[in-house]
């Protein structure tokens, strides 16, 4: 009989201190793993059989096993386990061993996920056809097989999968050993076809959290990758992609196998240490919590990677750095692992800067860090000012924690430093470091001093001084400039300063900056660089008079903009003075440089959160200098942040104006756009959510629809025609009838989660109740209709028939985070988070009354109440400045 008790939260929420004394009990590990998922094609069955061979040397002492499922049967060195005394729902207790050689095998019961946990199960409404894949990251493999679920008991793992004859099975493994037939019978008291049990040869040692398989009616195809390493050694590696049937006509694999190639030629190249893991499969699968996964041999994505509709050269390049990163992951974080996830950041980190670098030297993504700086670098700006910012080396104490820290912190700011530590020791310097790294540490774990070492004995520079403000301290430094000026306006004295108090500890921060400054004049109505220069402000200050480059600044009359970071070179705020503002509001679509431009519009809509400029003023810029922007990343992320200032930075009053201006705005630029260019398909989305809060956008967009109206060298697909049904549902300018027509016209997943958002979006009070029970019920929807859901809610113009949210919400908090899977109540809690004045007094109260609540969901809250807090600050400003003229 199968038992399978609810497991306490503290049996599911391994801390640090248990995963280090288990290290030092068992070792030399192997895992035999038995998977029977020939169940997944009936929508009826929800489990799968799980068998677990564990071998392992043990000092002597009891030690407990992770899984999260039922057990049938376990024994210890063949004596049969007490199943209902040793089993808590989350850990199997084992009696005590003696030092020596033991095996344990688990029999069990599996369940199929539908929340991207686990092995996540996926029945296509386009041909019913059936895919199964698994993402484990940080804890999750106890969901398939029984495991010491840490990074740092790295095994080898022989894989034993029993499916349909008929399907692609992958795996870790490279090389299948056997391939037998299973007859027909029972699984988890389902009855079962004949199918075929395939074992492959054990893996090399790895972490736990980064095994994988995948299995269904995948379309596979494979190319096989030719090179050598920097040292001459001959290699081959075969490529592998696969992704669902009915996404083929859609995939670009041309594309993808030549970013994989360009890929494996650089690391190679770079690194010097072959590619370990045999094959190289890439799966971009459905209803996936993230964008991709680094499971060696076995790499997992998005399948929104797929593009269904024209994408922007934006997407395209998001989806060769997201290849590259995985990539990067072969080395940095499989062959090498952290030893607990304090250090995630020495894999994040790390393949966030070699993706991008990657992307930069062998694709034709040649900007790749202007798209760094304007879309993944505030993303660190923003997490780095929450109430939850914590430094790149994190205190992670237990498992929650850890899957809260994969976020712009360990990603994104952690890539920044790493940029400036590159350059600070020596590009050359810093691979042989890496180099040096891999071959000491290969198939093991390691932390910060290990790489560091690596890195000083490379470059024979002592790096303490940079590791200790940048990696062991919190928040963001704010760079700004200081101007003396005489009567006439000349510039008597100019200097940089810095300020951070450490948000953690309160301290007072000096870090070590490497950055530019560049001064410019308008000319003809455009922005002239007439100085520039690169400079070290490691103390408070640094005097500008007398630097070479920046000669003309002190002593003559003040330039109109002076761009502080110019190049976005070092990781700070900056605080521009009012004149540069005001010259950057009108003209900073002039400044020639992408990355000049990245920086500036950065500083303007830091100044918009922070309360500093009017948000309408950010609006302006964005109608101003946005109508010829050459860089699509930029364009992309400027006009998403225009609306998101006009909704969250705006107080009520003024919002409509600046609505309607910002719709018109773009319906123009996406009629003046050249036919066919990048820049249209950014007007193109741009509009489509402008119109969801302008109904008199309406008519345009269904003429659209309808095609009354046209636009030359412009398609409307799917994604791009739920875009214009979504805004006219938000609007109240469709009907539930419309929106049903134009899904039975394209039925599939993509198509039936557009649709449940634009169903949600429509008008009515009611609509929403239902959307919120929804929402409320545990493994009632996908996380992607989940997000859908949030989304149809949220509809601004919708605000006023959510005024009975706020008493539900701060009651209901608890048994949200109870009741649903972590990546689930994840979604809801920040997604339905209530607005306004009286949100945030009772917001602070709940986190008042209710101290005992799970760390990790009293750390979204406190992070929700930060974000309102900003965005009632910002409004106050601005309704205290009053309205800023549209015209």
């Amino acid at each position: 009989m199968t038992y399978s008790p609810t497991a306490p939260h503290s049996s599911r929420n391994l801390t640090r201190a248990e995963a280090a004394q288990r290290a030092s009990q068992v070792s030399d590990l192997a895992y035999r793993v038995e998977i029977d998922c020939r169940t997944a094609p009936d929508a009826e069955a929800t489990t799968f059989g799980t068998t677990t061979t564990l071998d392992f040397t043990s000092t002597a002492g009891s030690t407990f096993l992770d899984f999260l499922g039922g057990v049938d049967a376990v024994t210890v060195d063949g004596e049969p386990l007490n199943v209902e005394s040793a089993f808590d729902g989350a850990r199997i207790q084992l009696p005590e061993l003696s030092a020596g050689r033991h095996r344990v095998v688990v029999q069990g019961v599996g369940t199929y996920g539908r929340t991207g946990q686990g092995l996540h199960r996926f029945i296509d409404p386009a041909d019913g056809r059936t895919y199964l894949y698994t993402h484990f990251e940080p804890a999750d493999c106890r969901r398939l097989y029984t495991t010491f679920e840490q990074p740092d008991l790295k095994a080898a793992f022989t894989w034993v999968i029993t499916a349909p004859t008929d399907w692609v099975v992958r795996c870790n493994a490279e090389d299948e050993v056997s391939t037998t037939e299973a007859p027909a019978g029972t699984v988890t008291g389902h009855e079962v076809p004949a199918g075929t049990t395939r074992e492959w040869a054990p893996t090399l040692p790895m972490s736990t959290y980064i095994t994988a398989m995948c299995a269904g009616e995948y379309h596979r195809t494979e190319r096989t990758w030719t090179g050598t390493t920097s040292e001459g050694e001959a290699l081959e590696v075969p490529v592998g992609l696969l992704c669902r049937q009915s996404l083929v006509e859609h995939f670009d694999a041309d594309e993808v196998f030549d970013i994989t190639f360009a890929g494996l030629d650089f690391f190679h190249r770079t690194f010097g240490v072959a590619y370990p893991w045999g094959t190289y499969d890439q799966v971009f699968v459905p209803e996936y919590n993230l964008g991709a996964m680094e499971n060696p041999g076995c790499v997992t994505f998005t399948e929104n990677y797929v593009f269904r509709s024209t994408p922007t050269r934006a997407q395209r390049a998001g989806r060769a750095n997201t290849i590259l990163h995985e990539m990067a992951h072969m080395w940095f974080g499989d062959l090498v692992t952290m030893e607990w996830w304090n250090d995630l950041w020495l894999k994040e980190s790390f393949a966030e800067l070699l993706g991008t670098q990657a992307s930069a030297d062998t694709t034709e993504f040649t900007d790749a860090w202007v798209a760094f700086s304007t879309a993944r670098k505030l993303w660190a700006y923003r997490v780095d000012q929450l109430p939850s910012t914590h430094p790149v080396v994190a205190q992670i104490d237990d498992l929650e924690a850890a899957r809260q820290n994969f976020d712009g912190i360990t990603y994104a700011k952690g890539a920044a430093l790493l940029q400036n530590l590159m350059n600070y020791v020596g590009r050359e310097q810093f691979f042989a470091g890496s180099t040096a790294y891999f071959r000491e540490h290969a198939y093991g774990n390691t932390t910060l001093p290990d790489l560091l070492r690596a890195l000083e004995e490379a470059s024979g520079r002592d790096l303490d001084a940079w590791v200790g403000p940048w990696l062991r301290t919190a928040g963001v430094s704010t760079i700004g400039l200081e101007v003396d000026t005489a009567e006439d306006g000349t510039v008597t004295a100019a200097r940089l300063t810095q300020h951070c108090t450490d948000p953690v500890t309160g301290e007072e921060v000096l870090r070590p900056h490497r950055l530019a400054v560049g001064t410019y004049t308008l000319t003809g109505g455009r922005l002239q660089r007439t100085g520039h220069a690169e400079l070290d402000l490691a103390g408070e200050s640094v005097d500008l008079a007398g630097v070479a480059g920046l000669e003309a600044l002190v002593g003559a009359a003040r330039p109109d903009l002076v761009l502080v970071n110019d190049g976005d070179l070092t990781y700070a705020k900056l605080a521009l003075d009012e004149h540069s503002t005001a010259t950057l509001v009108e003209h900073l679509g002039t400044l020639e440089e992408d990355t000049s431009r990245s920086t500036a519009w950065w500083a303007l809509w830091d100044a918009t959160r922070d309360g500093r400029l009017h948000a309408a003023q950010y609006v302006r810029a964005a109608i101003a200098n946005l109508a010829d922007e050459r860089h699509g990343g930029v364009l992309g992320a400027v006009s998403a942040n225009a609306r998101a200032a006009i909704e969250g930075y705006l107080p009520a009053e003024q919002r409509d104006a600046w609505r309607a201006a910002w719709a018109e705005a773009c319906l123009a630029n996406l009629r003046a756009a050249e036919p066919g260019s990048d820049a249209q398909l950014v007007w193109q989305r741009a509009f489509g959510a402008a119109a969801a809060t302008h109904p008199a956008s309406g008519e345009v967009a269904r003429g659209l629809l309808e095609g009354t109206e046209t636009i030359e060298g412009l398609a409307w697909e799917s994604d791009r025609r739920w875009d214009l049904w979504t805004a006219l549902a938000a609007t109240g300018q469709a009907t539930r009838e419309e929106l049903d027509a134009e899904l039975e016209a394209e039925r599939n997943n993509t198509t039936i989660t557009r649709h449940l958002a634009a169903v949600t979006s429509l008008p009515g009070e009611q609509g929403r109740r239902e959307a919120w029970e929804r929402l409320l019920t545990p493994l009632s929807m996908t996380n992607d209709h989940v997000s859908a859901t949030i989304e149809g809610m949220r509809q601004p113009l919708r605000s006023e028939e959510l005024g009975w949210l706020r008493e539900e919400y701060f009651g209901r908090l608890e048994g949200i985070w109870a009741d649903h899977a972590m990546e689930i109540a994840e979604r809801i809690v920040p997604g339905t988070f209530p607005e306004g004045e009286a949100s945030e007094a009772a917001a602070q109260e709940w986190l008042t009354t209710h101290p005992e609540a799970p760390a990790a969901l009293r750390r979204i809250v406190a992070d929700e109440v930060d974000g309102l807090r900003r965005s009632l600050r910002a409004q106050r400003f601005a309704a205290e400045a009053g309205p800023v003229d549209v015209a």
